[in-house]
C-alpha cells in the first residue's frame, strides 16, 4: 500500500514523500529542503531509500546530497540534473521507476524547463508532476515554447480523470484570480474558486487535486476548448495557450 505524506517546505513549496508499506521503501518527491525531508522522514519512522526529481530548479533538487549523503539512496530524474545535482540514473519519457512492486511511469512534461518530467503510478492513481502543471495553473515557460509544453500538457490530460495530481507549490488562491479573468463564464470554476478561498482561510492546503476538476476549470488545460480559443484568439490550441501563459506573466 502507498501513502503519501505531504508537508510545507520553504515559502510555498510542497514536499511529498511516497512510503510503501510492503517494501517498507521511501521515495523523495524532488528535494526543495533536503533537512526538512530528513526530519519529516524521522518523525514517520522512515528512511528515504529513493529520490525522483522532476526538474533541475533548486527549489526541487537542492537537497539531493543532503539527503543522498544521510541515507545514501538513489536519486532518478531527467538529465537536465547532470552537472548541477547529484543523479545517478537519468530517465526519459516512457521509462519506468520502481517503489518496491508500484511501478511509476515517467512522463515528458518539459515546457517550465526542456527536460521536465512527471511521474505516473497508474495503481495509486497519482501523478507527481513538479511545477508542469498546478491546481488552476502551469508554470511558466522559462526554457520550451509554446507547442512543446501544450503537448506536454495534453499527455497530463490524458490521463485517467480520477488521477490526483500532486503540484509541488501552493499557488491556488492567485491561480484561481487570472482563471476567472481567463474564464469568467465557466461556473465550475467559480464553485471550485470559492472552495479555495475557503481552504486557504483556513490555512488548508489545495493539493492534490483532481485531474477530472482540473479539465473542466484550469484555463491552461483547456486551451483547446472553442470558447476559450475564440476569446483569447488562437487558432490552434498551442497559440490559445501561449496567449494564456503571457498574460498571466504580467496579470
Amino acid at each position: 500500500m502507498i501513502h503519501v505524506h505531504q508537508f510545507p517546505c520553504l515559502s510555498d513549496n510542497y514536499g511529498f514523500l511516497v512510503h510503501d508499506t510492503d517494501s517498507h521503501q521511501t521515495v523523495a518527491i524532488d528535494t526543495p529542503d533536503g533537512k526538512a525531508y530528513l526530519l519529516e522522514a524521522a518523525m514517520k519512522g522512515w528512511t528515504i531509500t529513493q529520490i525522483w526529481n522532476t526538474h533541475w530548479h533548486p527549489d526541487h533538487a537542492g537537497g539531493n546530497a543532503v539527503i543522498q549523503g544521510e541515507t545514501g539512496c538513489t536519486i532518478v530524474g531527467p538529465a537536465e540534473l547532470t552537472g548541477k545535482f547529484p543523479v545517478d540514473r537519468v530517465v526519459s519519457h516512457a521509462d519506468t521507476v520502481k517503489l518496491g512492486d508500484v511501478e511509476a511511469q515517467v512522463i515528458d512534461v518539459s515546457g517550465h524547463t526542456n527536460g521536465h518530467i512527471a511521474f505516473h503510478l497508474p495503481s495509486a492513481n497519482m501523478a507527481f508532476v513538479g511545477d508542469a502543471v498546478f491546481a488552476l495553473g502551469c508554470g511558466r515557460m522559462f526554457e520550451g515554447e509554446p507547442r512543446q509544453f501544450w503537448e506536454s500538457l495534453s499527455r497530463i490530460k490524458a490521463l485517467p480523470p480520477q488521477t490526483l495530481l500532486y503540484c509541488a507549490h501552493e499557488y491556488t488562491a492567485s491561480n484561481a484570480k487570472f482563471a476567472l479573468h481567463a474564464d469568467p463564464d465557466n461556473v465550475a470554476l467559480r464553485a471550485y474558486a470559492d472552495e479555495i478561498a475557503a481552504k486557504r482561510a483556513k490555512n488548508e492546503p489545495t493539493v492534490p487535486t483532481r485531474l477530472e476538476r482540473e479539465l473542466a476549470t484550469n484555463p491552461f488545460l483547456r486551451a483547446d476548448d472553442p470558447d476559450l480559443m475564440q476569446r483569447w484568439g488562437g487558432g490552434e490550441p498551442y497559440e490559445t495557450f501561449a496567449a494564456l501563459r503571457a498574460a498571466k506573466d504580467s496579470f
